[in-house]
């Protein structure tokens, strides 16, 4: 039976008296640190003294210290910088100041499981991972509510880990929604195959795939980009909020006996068989190797050639004038 909590099982009182570095301030960094500051808790941001990031985080009202004097005057380290920049800064500028029961925090947990970060025995090694993006889990928490977290402990050197994470996932406003209790190698493994075959790859795919379709049988681009991208987020919204039945519930009846009938041939044992194919390169460690050696070799060029091929893509061309129709105070 899978562990949770929500918001009265938590007393924050017990961190308040504990200092959070939060280091980075980028998507995940500002949200959590501004929710973490607003909730009551002591915390420091650390950065490095030429960022761009700096007075940003200085003009939300937050103390900002570089990345070593953050972490040496803090009891929680929560690291929140990108996940293949975080070995080289933990090495050169967190490490000699991770002492004696301090917490060293995440909210992904791949720099410990595969090993690219090893802590010193003497500390908690802990996870809260939001699910959704820092927009989001900024939002949510300033209208009140907030975004489910799954939290872990790795490594329980002081015999508080569980209740350290717990807190700062209610400072966060996670546990209004709810936490769920997960491990290090859980997250890791679950949110690269989410993001691999469903929620940005596979989506992206079967996007593409369908526009394709479409505009080669004759059909206008235009007409084949609402049917096939635009339309996308309403019935995503309705999975979301309702469950895959419930969507089915809200749509045209026409709708659901095509989607009930020709998705399952579409999406088929075939594609669950490459599903599983993908799932083990994951568990393997070579999806980590293969992506460690292309950042270090080529950086955020690793993915340039395949991010230019979409870029290019009639779907992109055509989504610039549409959204642009729809919305023309927004850029594309």
């Amino acid at each position: 039976m899978v562990k949770k909590w929500s918001d009265q099982d938590i007393n924050i009182d017990s961190l308040k008296n504990q200092t959070i570095a939060v280091i980075g301030y980028g998507i995940q960094g500002k949200a959590q640190a501004n929710n973490l500051k607003d909730s009551g808790l002591d915390v420091i941001v650390g950065l490095r003294k030429d960022g761009n990031s700096w007075k940003i985080a200085e003009d939300d009202g937050q103390k900002v210290m570089e990345v070593g004097e953050a972490a040496k005057n803090s009891d929680i380290i929560h690291i929140l910088i990108p996940d293949m920049e975080q070995a080289d800064t933990y090495k050169s500028e967190i490490s000699k100041n991770v002492t004696e029961n301090k917490a060293l925090c995440f909210s992904h947990g791949a720099s410990i499981h595969w090993k690219w970060i090893e802590p010193p025995t003497n500390v908690d090694v802990i996870m809260v991972a939001p699910k959704g993006p820092g927009q989001r889990v900024r939002e949510l928490f300033l209208e009140g509510f907030g975004t489910p977290s799954l939290v872990a402990v790795y490594q329980d050197y002081t015999g508080t880990a569980l209740n350290r994470v717990l807190t700062l996932a209610k400072g966060i406003g996670s546990t209004r929604p709810g936490v769920i209790e997960t491990t290090f190698k859980e997250e890791v493994e679950t949110d690269w195959f989410g993001e691999q075959v469903d929620l940005c790859g596979g989506t992206h795919s079967l996007v593409m795939k369908a526009f394709e379709t479409l505009v080669e049988a004759g059909y206008q681009p235009e007409v084949a980009y609402f049917e096939c991208l635009h339309e996308l987020k309403l019935i995503v919204d309705l999975i979301q909020k309702y469950g895959l039945t419930g969507m089915y519930n809200r749509v045209s009846e026409t709708a659901r006996f095509g989607g009930l009938t020709r998705g399952p041939r579409v999406i088929d044992e075939s594609s669950k068989s490459k599903m599983k194919d993908v799932l083990s390169e994951i568990q393997s460690g070579q999806f980590a190797k293969e992506w460690l050696t292309r950042y270090k070799n080529e950086g955020k060029n690793a993915f340039k050639l395949y991010m230019r091929e979409i870029e290019n893509h009639q779907i992109e061309k055509v989504g610039k004038v549409m959204r642009n129709m729809m919305w023309p105070e927004q850029s594309n």
